[in-house]
């Protein structure tokens, strides 16, 4: 395959750099190649422009959470899990409490050292 996915959907926000979806699937991307300020930003923008969007606040959480960020990746997680339930998506709400508690964790561990 010629060109990364990544790359792929750079070009695609190129026609429309607001479209959430594009957006999201860049984030998403940078993500799994751990490009996490820049899969940060893309990520933030789905969010922004299509504030009902779950999975993106999934995703955006995960990236805070690896970035260390952990109030904002809270923050996220929990405003993410608000969006899921009002959307009836119960699936993308058990994968954020999946988070949530590897945060917590995280969280407990830290303070104990």
């Amino acid at each position: 395959m010629e060109g990364s996915r990544s790359e792929m959907f750079r070009k695609l926000l190129e026609r429309n750099s607001e479209n959430p979806m594009v957006l999201y699937s860049l984030g998403n991307e940078l993500f799994k190649e751990k490009k996490y300020p820049e899969a940060r930003e893309y990520l933030s923008l789905a969010v922004k422009n299509k504030p009902d969007y779950s999975v993106a606040y999934r995703m955006l959480g995960r990236v805070l959470y690896e970035l260390g960020e952990h109030a904002e990746a809270r923050r996220v997680f929990d405003e993410g899990r608000e969006v899921a339930g009002r959307n009836g998506d119960l699936q993308t709400a058990k994968e954020i409490d999946v988070f949530v508690r590897r945060l917590e964790k995280r969280e407990k561990g830290e303070a104990g050292t």
